[in-house]
């Protein structure tokens, strides 16, 4: 289940669970309306193990700001807590499964 969160305490928390696969987005954003469907599709697939964690830039600019998010959509991949990679732009299934290989 895709979790939506706002604070760096709610972040931390679910980091500690395992992979997690991070996204900033908005609502008005176009090319963060065409990552959502993408998103949801892999989180209903049995073997996508990765959590998958929303953070709305409007509703938390100050997550935002402090991981530098520039532009939206911005993905990150963190596995065992610690950050393995970055990306802004949509990117499709395939793409978002090879981003979350460690």
């Amino acid at each position: 289940m895709i979790k939506h969160i706002e604070t760096q305490e709610e972040l931390k928390a679910e980091l500690a669970k395992g992979d997690v696969l991070l996204d900033f987005f908005a609502t008005w954003c176009g090319p963060c309306r065409m990552l959502g469907p993408v998103l949801e599709g892999l989180d209903a697939k049995e073997d996508f193990p990765v959590q998958i964690v929303k953070v709305d830039t409007d509703e938390a600019p100050e997550l935002a700001g402090a991981f530098q998010v520039e532009s939206i959509p911005t993905l990150f991949f963190f596995s065992e807590g610690k950050l393995v990679r970055r990306y802004s732009g949509f990117l499709r299934e395939d793409q978002i499964r090879e981003f979350c290989k460690k």
